[in-house]
């Protein structure tokens, strides 16, 4: 089942995914709520913002192959069929990079909320 899966997702994050859940948690003012591992349909999306529909995805090494980057691509143009809009953020970059990442997340919630 994949409410079970997701469970064992979330205890089992990769350490840029629990890097970036530590800025994304909690309930400020002005910015809405995530989840994380969040079951959608048949998939689990990494981060998950409900009031936006926004999926933040985490991509590590697993995501560089040809192959990974088809089934994502499919698994985003899908998403954006439900009304859902992905952000894909290589992991390399919530290191180095965490507070652009922040921006730019953000910067998708501010434009989600306008509708663009």
């Amino acid at each position: 089942m994949i409410t079970t899966r997701a469970r064992a997702m979330r205890k089992a994050m990769t350490e840029p995914e629990v890097i970036l859940w530590t800025r994304l948690r909690g309930r400020a003012e002005d910015r809405p709520t995530f989840r994380r591992q969040h079951p959608f349909g048949s998939i689990i999306l990494d981060f998950y913002c409900p009031s936006v529909r926004l999926a933040i995805e985490v991509d590590g090494a697993t995501h560089w192959d040809d192959e990974a980057q088809l089934r994502d691509a499919a698994r985003d143009r899908w998403l954006a069929g439900q009304g859902v809009h992905t952000v894909r953020i290589p992991a390399s970059r919530i290191y180095h990079d965490l507070d652009g990442v922040m921006d730019e997340i953000l910067l998708q919630i501010e434009n989600s909320k306008r509708g663009g």
